[in-house]
């Protein structure tokens, strides 16, 4: 059965609700859930929010940095579990590019538990990415 979804862009999403959909997609293993001053700048610092929602609950988010020129990087896709397999995914990435301008290279590190999904929906691999570890913020002594 599918489900009635909408989608809409939300710059002005709750940390609350953000965290509840990371928890029911399971990325919230892969984000500071639990420093909820992150969390809020993480809405707060992103360029686009698209959000999917079933009967009023959030069900799905995208959450993207772009420069609406050259690059958008999509930094959170999150699907509640529940609603997963029904194109839910697919049809954020689909909003968040059309808002960020196809003209735009999207650009994903998918979660180990994604990798199978992505090329599934026709998203091309690219083997030349590097990263910098996040390091642990220094708290001031005084």
């Amino acid at each position: 059965m599918t489900t009635l979804v909408d989608y809409a862009l939300e710059p002005e999403l709750s940390v609350h609700e953000f965290i509840n959909v990371l928890v029911a997609s399971t990325l919230a293993e892969r984000r500071p859930i639990d420093d909820a001053e992150r969390m809020s700048g993480m809405l707060r610092q992103a360029d686009l929010i698209v959000t999917a929602r079933a009967s009023g609950k959030l069900i799905g988010i995208s959450r993207a940095l772009s420069d609406f020129s050259f690059c958008t990087y999509l930094s959170d896709l999150a699907v509640d579990q529940a609603f997963q397999r029904q194109g839910i995914g697919q049809e954020l990435i689909r909003r968040t590019h059309q808002a960020a301008g196809l003209h735009t290279t999207l650009i994903l590190l998918a979660a180990p538990k994604a990798r199978e999904y992505y090329p599934y929906i026709g998203m091309q691999f690219h083997d030349s990415c590097w990263t910098i570890p996040a390091q642990p913020k220094k708290v001031a002594v005084c």
